[in-house]
């Protein structure tokens, strides 16, 4: 019939309605969520960083890819190193009081401390990482 709504369509618009609804409430609940960045010299720093990061409740986690290579610019020259890049998972709120605690701890003169937002991610990792940093 003439303006009638196949049912294929309809299931269609109705899951495109609902993936479009979760993305919303996905990036909804993902607002406060931020990474963090920060290289480190060697293991050791790193995993000393993260605990005190972790005991005063700045992040909920930070994850350790150890023995990247790192390839930059320093003081007019190109240099190379080897480093360990930890990732921080922690709010937007909690933001200064990290980047004062790896400005303080750590043994570079120029720390890297870049900041991401996340797109989006799981409504219970997001809960569990607000969750961790608020106890």
């Amino acid at each position: 019939a003439p303006g009638a709504v196949d049912s294929f369509e309809l299931k269609e618009a109705t899951e495109r309605a609902l993936m479009e609804a979760h993305s919303v409430l996905m990036l909804a609940a993902n607002r406060r969520l931020r990474v963090v960045l920060v290289t480190a010299p060697e293991l050791r720093t790193a995993r000393r960083l993260v605990r005190l990061a972790l005991e005063q409740r700045l992040a909920a986690c930070g994850n350790l890819l150890s023995s990247i290579e790192s390839h930059y610019w320093w003081e007019e020259k190109l240099a190379c190193a080897r480093e360990v890049l930890i990732l921080f998972k922690t709010t937007r709120e909690l933001l200064p009081a990290l980047e004062k605690l790896v400005l303080k701890e750590h043994p570079y003169d120029t720390p890297e401390f870049l900041v991401l937002a996340p797109g989006a991610g799981t409504r219970r990792y997001l809960r569990w990482c607000e969750r961790a940093v608020r106890q």
